[in-house]
């Protein structure tokens, strides 16, 4: 038998060691200890762990690496950077627009991220970004699963043509209808547009995510409209309430009836723990609020939660590397999350549940699925994060298509080893 790529030795997130991964035709065709086939190549693990892609389920393409254009925030706040790229609109080219987001999926290749859900701004008439970003879906559509969603960022009210332009763009091919309820004038015209676009994406037969209380305001109450329509439209499953950040302000009495909402509607939750904790509590002095919504209390619930990257050397955010391994390492941290059970459900968040968010389809490390993972310098899920582990190698559709070099240290000091590989230490047990 013949094969074109074998895995050998390698640790799955389950736990699972001493695997082997076969792939033939694009596919993974067995996952087993003790595989013997000549393959066209085969990558030794050496007992590494193997994780399915990367997936982020909140970006913005359309402002990728646009840092400094036409000046910097000097606030650090969300709504100067709303108004900062209210500037940059205009200034935008097509042209400009592709080259900056094909970076962005350089990047992302190399980090292993190879599913990316995009919001696209469609209140500009023009709808520039909405064509350029379609056009770099279909030239990455061979390495990174491209999702856009149309996204009023200026209100889908508020934005005197945001209407018209959402309908637009999804006949263009947009994939998912999306909302900012919290940006239009009034509580209830964030309600009102909540019920229009869920209904929207019910008649077209579309997944829904909003950007849903990104706000300190504790009485930002979106997301309990957005379970409402989700169960009186039947769309259980393909909802997505992105941010959620007035949770961390809600009372915990109103919180418990809110939460139960969310689970019994199924839907899903994203949190953006980098860019939450930069941009949430600017008003505070101290005690200063940390903004990331309540992820513990909502997995506790049942609810699918994923964490996005969201922003990346943009208006809202100067740093960021598309490693979704620093975002969980971030998640980890601000939602105290630190039981080894916890910590490696961290992984899940940047892999298999924000896959189940967009809707993947061959997504996994079973025999049929997509041949699609990374191999990471890391023993085990917790190993990864703590590292933000080196991608050894990036695998799709049975290709590599990324290698990168181990992250070691060469020592010059007596007595002690030459080399230092940051995966090989561990604990070291006391006597």
């Amino acid at each position: 038998m013949s094969i074109d790529l074998l895995v050998k030795n390698a640790r799955l997130p389950d736990g699972r060691a001493g695997m082997d991964i076969a792939c033939e035709g694009g596919r993974i065709t067995a996952v087993e200890p003790g595989i013997e086939a000549e393959a066209g190549r085969v990558i030794e693990a050496d007992g590494r762990l193997v994780t399915p892609p990367f997936v982020d389920a909140h970006f913005h393409m359309d402002a990728t690496l646009s840092l400094g254009l036409p000046r910097l925030n000097q606030s650090g706040t969300l709504l100067e950077g709303i108004a900062l790229w209210g500037e940059l609109k205009p200034l935008l080219t097509h042209e400009a627009v592709i080259e900056r987001a094909l970076r962005y999926c350089d990047l992302a290749v190399s980090q292993g991220l190879l599913a990316i859900r995009s919001h696209v701004d469609i209140c500009d008439d023009r709808l520039l970004a909405v064509e350029a970003l379609l056009d770099v879906k279909e030239r990455v559509k061979d390495y990174i699963d491209l999702q856009l969603v149309a996204f009023p960022q200026d209100g889908y009210y508020r934005s005197p043509n945001a209407a018209e332009n959402l309908d637009r763009a999804l006949d263009m091919g947009v994939d998912v209808v999306g909302g900012i309820p919290h940006f239009e004038r009034s509580m209830a015209d964030g309600a009102a547009s909540l019920k229009a676009l869920c209904e929207i994406a019910a008649a077209r037969g579309l997944r829904v995510d909003i950007h849903c209380d990104e706000s300190d305001d504790p009485l930002s109450r979106h997301i309990e409209t957005l379970a409402y329509e989700t169960q009186r439209l039947g769309l259980q499953g393909r909802v997505a309430g992105s941010h959620l950040t007035s949770m961390h302000s809600m009372d915990n009495y109103y919180v418990s009836k809110l939460i139960p909402l969310i689970a019994e509607a199924g839907v899903h939750a994203i949190a953006n723990p980098l860019i939450n904790i930069t941009l949430q509590g600017r008003h505070d002095t101290y005690p200063k609020r940390r903004g990331m919504t309540r992820v513990p209390e909502l997995r506790a619930a049942g609810v699918n939660v994923a964490f996005g990257h969201d922003c990346v050397m943009d208006p809202w955010y100067s740093l960021g590397s598309g490693d979704m391994l620093e975002v969980a390492h971030m998640a980890l941290h601000v939602g105290q999350m630190t039981s080894r059970e916890a910590m490696t459900w961290c992984l899940e968040a940047v892999t298999t549940n924000p896959a189940a968010i967009i809707g993947l389809e061959g997504y996994g490390l079973a025999p049929g699925c997509n041949a699609d993972f990374v191999l990471l310098q890391a023993a085990d899920a917790i190993e990864a994060i703590r590292l933000k582990a080196v991608r050894m190698f990036v695998v799709r559709r049975g290709r590599v298509i990324a290698e990168g070099m181990p992250r070691v240290s060469v020592l010059d000091l007596p007595g002690r080893p030459g080399l230092v590989d940051p995966a090989a230490y561990a604990p070291v047990a006391a006597g």
